[in-house]
């Protein structure tokens, strides 16, 4: 978890990601979506971009300068789930009174979605039924920051 902390551990760089996810790609949009100061962007971007969770990829408009875009690698998708289930913790224990802000759906039935731990067979394990044990990485030390 420390690791990926290193990465998402804050605010703005989990609403990038969200954006990201929602299909947003240019710095103009991110900023005037999430109103975050132009600085504080610019370097949740590049950490973004340094641990692989976005790519900046050159654009042009036409009769406009050259600039970047930044589009979800493999990695940055993968984060859907994360949000997913950051989200539906808030809804279940910071609820707002209204409801959740997004509700996930499968495509083409349009039947409600939840985060859960599901076992390689597809069988759904409750909470109280799920145990963590240290992985074979638990004894190795692995260096804090280290980008690709």
């Amino acid at each position: 978890m420390a690791r990926s902390l290193e990465v998402l551990g804050e605010k703005w760089t989990i609403l990038v990601v969200r954006e990201a996810l929602a299909g947003v790609t240019r710095f103009s949009d991110f900023q005037q979506r999430l109103g975050v100061a132009k600085d504080v962007l610019a370097a949740r971007l590049s950490t973004l971009v340094e641990f692989d969770v976005l790519e900046r990829r050159s654009y042009r408009a036409e009769g406009e300068r050259e600039r970047s875009e930044y589009l979800l690698t493999a990695a940055g998708r993968d984060l859907g789930v994360v949000l997913a289930s950051l989200a539906q913790w808030g809804d279940t224990h910071r609820p707002t009174g209204f409801g959740p802000v997004v509700e996930h759906r499968e495509r083409g039935t349009t039947e409600p979605l939840r985060v859960a731990f599901v076992t390689s067979s597809g069988r759904e394990v409750a909470l109280e039924d799920v145990e963590s044990v240290s992985g074979p990485g638990a004894t190795v030390t692995v260096p804090t920051r280290s980008p690709r």
